[in-house]
């Protein structure tokens, strides 16, 4: 699995974007709306009572806009894995190239990565190879050598474990970190809200705050901590 880091994705989004969009079969006038939120934007800085001179941006996307995703989205929807063995997950800007090597034969997944990285430079993208990563599972005894992955010169570092889109992943394919990383979370979270029903708060504004902040987790440990009313996890709770 490689995980690719793009150089500033929402800020290299080029203006042919609009062509895409019009292959998508968006109309005219929503085409042109989208080419002019993305073109000359006047930019300037403000601090206290003084005020930068004013520069125009016709690049990317602006921070913060909450279209910066999807327009991402339709940017890249043309690039999909060109072999069967390979499969590309994106979502938003994060883009992960997973490939099936079957009797140690790794061109195809090599030649994936070198399509995914001209088509990159065809639109305008670039690929941190600093922060890129790559993860190798296998379960074979008989374990062979993958070598690093060479972008751009560059030898792509390879991991035992990483966090992807919020998930702690180990090259073992186990959940114990990935547990692991939630119960702490659910911990401190907890930690509050006992401190709120100490407090003697009402009811509305305990479950708002356990609505919010601990039931977003997904976790059984969370509502088993929170019957239990215990600072520490149990042998149960951990099992569980």
């Amino acid at each position: 699995m490689l995980f690719i880091d793009f150089s500033s994705a929402f800020n290299t989004i080029p203006q042919h974007l609009i062509e895409k969009l019009s292959l998508l079969g968006l109309n005219n006038s929503l085409c042109n709306w989208i080419l002019d939120l993305l073109t000359e934007r006047p930019q300037s800085v403000w601090i206290g009572n003084s005020i930068s001179c004013t520069t125009t941006l016709s690049t990317g996307a602006p921070q913060g806009c909450v279209l910066s995703p999807l327009l991402f989205t339709l940017l890249t929807y043309d690039y999909v894995a060109m072999h069967s063995s390979n499969h590309i997950i994106k979502f938003a800007d994060d883009t992960t190239v997973v490939g099936l090597i079957s009797k140690n034969d790794e061109s195809a997944y090599i030649e994936e990565v070198q399509l995914l990285t001209d088509w990159c430079g065809a639109n305008n993208l670039f690929l941190n190879v600093d922060k890129t990563k790559e993860m190798v599972v296998d379960f074979r005894r008989a374990q062979s050598d993958h070598s690093p992955l060479i972008i751009d010169g560059s030898s792509m570092e390879i991991v035992k474990i990483t966090k992807f889109l919020g998930v702690h992943l180990a090259g073992i394919l186990t959940w114990s970190l990935n547990g692991s990383a939630i119960t702490r979370k659910a911990q401190q979270h907890l930690y509050f809200l006992r401190k709120l029903g100490k407090g003697h708060l009402p009811p509305p504004i305990l479950s708002t705050f356990y609505r919010g902040t601990i039931e977003q987790l997904h976790h059984c440990l969370v509502w088993k901590q929170h019957r239990l009313g215990s600072q520490e996890p149990t042998k149960d709770s951990e099992d569980s």
